[in-house]
């Protein structure tokens, strides 16, 4: 196949572009910062890259849209053609191009949500918490619907999880763009505005592009803690309340911020940065108190300048707006605690009562952040208290809308974050808890392992002591298989603090993740809640109690089909349990941002949770590219937040349960044959002899311990030879790399293909939650792999019947998904996610391209670190393109 001339390139591309029907808004940023990295490749670029990159562009788009052997073999010449040099700077500018169009992406999303803004006529009933509340009361009445929306509880926990593949400093300096393209919307077209928005975009990707897109070492568990930060910094502070109100703006109408909201805080974030230890030898008990010191630092800031803030505005006469009782009782408290401030905020606030107290409470914040004892709130209930004094002077003086507006949303923020913004989790493996205890009943010389676990129980003590209850006290054990696991938990904390000493309040929560591990949960609980420390703990919180389920790890063990079945009987059975029992059970669901650990829209996977599962509580890991991608803009953090309330909201509706329960049953039979048919199809690929080492063939396991993505190791210590130790998240994003995406999909062509009655699994589409969430994820995640990549990753390998059974099963598995979902090809019946697809699958392949020929490099014995760094800029770059990584 010849080269096409640059008029046929031109024609090839503007017709690819035009059949993936992008907004016409949208193509246009895309065409704006295209041809704005286009001219940095000219200038900054070493001579002729703009043109070889145009020309594997090309390549890879005619490869792509005629799908002919010859259209690809030469794409794969022209990359395989490079110098490495040159294969470097041309990865590097397919990388760049990925970050711009997820940016406009973004941007579109942005553009959507603020059309919609929360007009009714634009809603669904899952769509936002108020829209939902409606539905729901038409099925349990206002007051039913208004206690269960009271109790609302949606908890995300950041983890530090490498599944980030960008450098904080790329992140940033996307971040910088995003505001530029906002900046350029509001600017008069053609207008000196725009030119000078164009000519500021211009400059940050000409950074973007001469700033190394690889990090040159690991982060530290400190490090990533600050990377975390800057979400809550830029977004959640002000995101959260802001849901709040948009929520208590519908259900109150014009009755809004006039008198008290409907609205309780629903949201609690919670970090396992600096807090999780499970195979991670750099997170200590000093990392632990550290980090929760950074989160505290960070929150007190903003509480501080926000109170700050709010008192500057509050200059309401006392004429107008006489003060309370209490709040005179209350200036006289704080002045007798900060005399000389006092007269100097009343000598420029005269008359201004609620305006000085503001003024102070800012300083009590400020002096509790700097540690002064004299004058620092001792717990976030003082904080709230004096703010509720204020608050309620204002109402009696009829200024209630001073009362509930800012000073309100400053109360949501203190209920939510208190002084410690994350409610830091502690995680350990149930094997190192065990190993401790033994040394430790045998008595004699400490271990520093032994040192180091014994040292996180005072920490937490600490941690408790000095930024409240809320801060930390939730102690995670992996890999729970007994209830001697969770109740070695609180022996080790007796250790930790000697004879006489009170142990910290801790919630012990178990993590089920192995199959048989989910099988026995129910019984495990039912004996573990027998335990005296255990029971104690129930009845000081009102019967609640917390059990996580590991998505990843399951996956791993029986294969996604099987493990997606197990975990909803496993949420069956013990919500059923918990209800027997009246515990106010919240599963925490260890899900990540891959389909091969849980991942996909949160929404549909919680209205597709069984009954008594939800019952108004959510809770779920957020890690890596899913933290910055659901939180990193603040319209797009409201949009998240508010739709998985929404549909945690919904989960328990009556009908929603019963629908989930009835499908359950009616189809059960069909669950049975699948789980079996693709246990054992999945069998027969892991547990095939000399597969480990031929998965590190393949695919580029072993090269991305060479990623610097996050100071936790890939392994747990074995060698390739054995996966039972290789973490969840390189297993999926070694097979995601490949562009084969098998621990997503690989076993349910052959779970189908055991059903055989099409009919009936296409009703079981249309009416079976569980079944047509995990149909769709498929979709999603076959849509992004690639059998003809797929087949040349495979290759390197030696094992032709291995190969088979991954390109059988996938080609399987491709049938039947397009069968049930109607249509021609893959998402067929999701053309906006069909169209983000397809727009990114040829410059994917472009990368992937330049990747396999780096791979087949090492792989022949070259010990090249340009050929490495080749590889690991082709990591970078299709983890951008297909917005999954681990």
């Amino acid at each position: 196949m010849r080269e096409p001339t640059p008029t046929e390139a031109i024609d090839l591309v503007g017709r690819y572009e035009a059949e993936q029907s992008i907004p016409e808004k949208m193509r246009a940023d895309v065409r704006l910062l295209g041809a704005l990295l286009g001219r940095v490749l000219r200038e900054s670029g070493s001579p002729g890259l703009y043109d070889d990159v145009e020309r594997l562009r090309v390549a890879t788009i005619q490869a792509y849209t005629d799908e002919s052997d010859e259209a690809f073999a030469r794409a794969a010449a022209i990359a395989d053609g490079f110098s490495v040099a040159r294969a470097d700077e041309v990865a590097r500018a397919f990388t760049a191009y990925f970050h711009l169009v997820n940016l406009c992406e973004e941007h579109q999303r942005v553009r959507i949500l603020r059309e919609r803004d929360g007009r009714p006529d634009k809603e669904r009933a899952g769509d936002s918490v108020a829209a939902a509340f409606v539905r729901l009361a038409e099925e349990v009445g206002d007051d039913t619907a208004l206690a269960r929306l009271q109790a609302l509880r949606f908890h995300p926990v950041f983890t530090a999880h490498p599944t980030e593949a960008r450098r904080r400093a790329v992140s940033t300096s996307i971040r910088r763009l995003a505001t530029l393209l906002e900046e350029r919307d509001t600017a008069v077209r053609n207008g000196a505005d725009e030119r000078r928005a164009e000519r500021r975009m211009l400059e940050e990707i000409d950074t973007l592009w001469r700033t190394a897109p690889l990090r040159p070492e690991k982060p530290s568990p400190t490090d990533e803690v600050r990377a975390v930060m800057a979400v809550f910094d830029e977004t959640l502070y002000t995101a959260v309340p802001h849901v709040y109100r948009r929520v208590d703006d519908a259900l109150q109408g014009p009755a809004a911020g006039s008198r008290a909201p409907i609205v309780k805080p629903f949201v609690r974030v919670g970090s396992w940065v600096g807090g999780d230890r499970d195979g991670n030898p750099f997170v200590t008990a000093s990392v632990t108190r550290k980090a929760a010191a950074i989160a505290s630092e960070h929150v007190l800031l903003g509480l501080e300048r926000t109170a700050l803030r709010i008192g500057r505005t509050l200059t309401l006469d006392a004429a107008t707006t006489p003060p309370s009782a209490a709040l005179e009782a209350l200036w006289q408290r704080l002045r007798a605690a900060d005399e000389d401030e006092a007269a100097e905020i009343a000598k420029r606030s005269p008359g201004e009562p609620h305006r000085r107290i503001l003024l102070l409470v800012a300083r009590k914040i400020a002096a509790t952040r700097t540690r002064n004892a004299d004058l620092a709130y001792h717990e976030p209930e003082q904080l709230l208290a004096d703010l509720r004094v204020v608050q309620e002077s204002l109402v009696a003086a009829r200024a209630p809308r001073q009362a509930f507006g800012h000073l309100q949303q400053l109360i949501w923020q203190v209920e939510t974050f208190g002084f410690h913004l994350t409610e830091l989790e502690v995680r350990q493996h149930s094997a190192v808890h065990a190993k401790v205890l033994a040394e430790l009943d045998a008595g004699g010389e400490r271990s520093e392992l032994t040192d180091e676990v014994l040292d996180v129980f005072r920490s937490i003590a600490f941690l408790q002591e000095r930024y409240g209850s809320r801060a930390a006290g939730r102690y995670i054990v992996s890999f729970t298989q007994s209830a001697q696991d969770l109740a070695n938990v609180h022996r080790l904390a007796r250790y930790a603090m000697g004879p006489g000493e009170a142990t910290p309040v801790l919630d012990v929560i178990p993590l089920f993740e192995t199959f048989a591990d989910l099988q026995a949960a129910p019984g495990i609980l039912a004996e573990i809640v027998e335990h005296p420390e255990f029971a104690a703990r129930l009845d000081a919180t009102d019967r609640r109690l917390e059990v996580m389920l590991g998505y990843s790890d399951s996956s791993k063990d029986v294969g996604p089909v099987a493990a997606n079945l197990a975990l909803y009987e496993a949420q069956a059975a013990i919500g059923a349990w918990a209800t027997e029992q009246e515990i106010e059970l919240t599963l925490f669901h260890g899900r990540g941002g891959a389909l091969g650990r849980g991942g996909g829209p949160a929404n549909s996977a919680i209205l597709a949770q069984p009954p008594h599962s939800v019952d108004g509580r959510f809770k779920l890991t957020e890690q890596g590219e899913v933290i910055f991608a659901r939180y990193g803009d603040p319209a797009i953090a409201m949009r998240h937040i508010d739709q998985v309330a929404a549909a945690v909201l919904l989960a328990s509706a009556p009908s929603n349960e019963q629908h989930n329960r009835e499908t359950a049953e009616r189809y059960a039979d069909i669950a049975a044959t699948m789980d079996a048919a693709s246990r054992e199809r999945f069998f027969s690929l892991v547990k095939a002899p000399g597969f480990a080492p031929w998965f590190a063939q393949v695919t580029p396991m072993e090269e991305l311990g060479l990623l610097a993505l996050g100071s936790r190791p890939a392994r747990r210590g074995l060698s390739v030879e054995s996966l039972a130790d290789l973490r969840a998240i390189p297993w999926v994003f070694a097979w995601t790399q490949a562009r084969i995406n098998l621990a997503g999909w690989f076993g349910l062509g052959t779970a189908l293909e055991a059903v055989g009655d099409a009919d009936r699994l296409i009703e079981a589409y249309d009416q079976w939650p569980l079944f047509h969430t995990m149909i769709d994820n498929v979709a999603m995640s076959l849509a992004k792999a690639d059998d003809r990549i797929a087949r040349h990753y495979l290759a390197l390998g030696d094992r032709d019947d291995l190969a088979a059974l991954v390109t059988d099963e996938m080609a399987l598995t491709r049938a039947w998904v397009v069968r049930l979902t109607g249509g021609a090809e893959l998402l067929g019946n999701k053309p906006v996610l069909q169209r983000a697809v397809k727009m990114r699958s040829p410059y994917v392949d472009a990368l992937s391209l330049l990747q396999l020929r780096a791979l087949r490099a090492l792989r022949t014995g070259a010990t090249d670190a340009e050929q490495q760094r080749l590889l690991l800029l082709s990591v970078s770059g299709v983890a951008a393109g297909l917005q999954n990584t681990g």
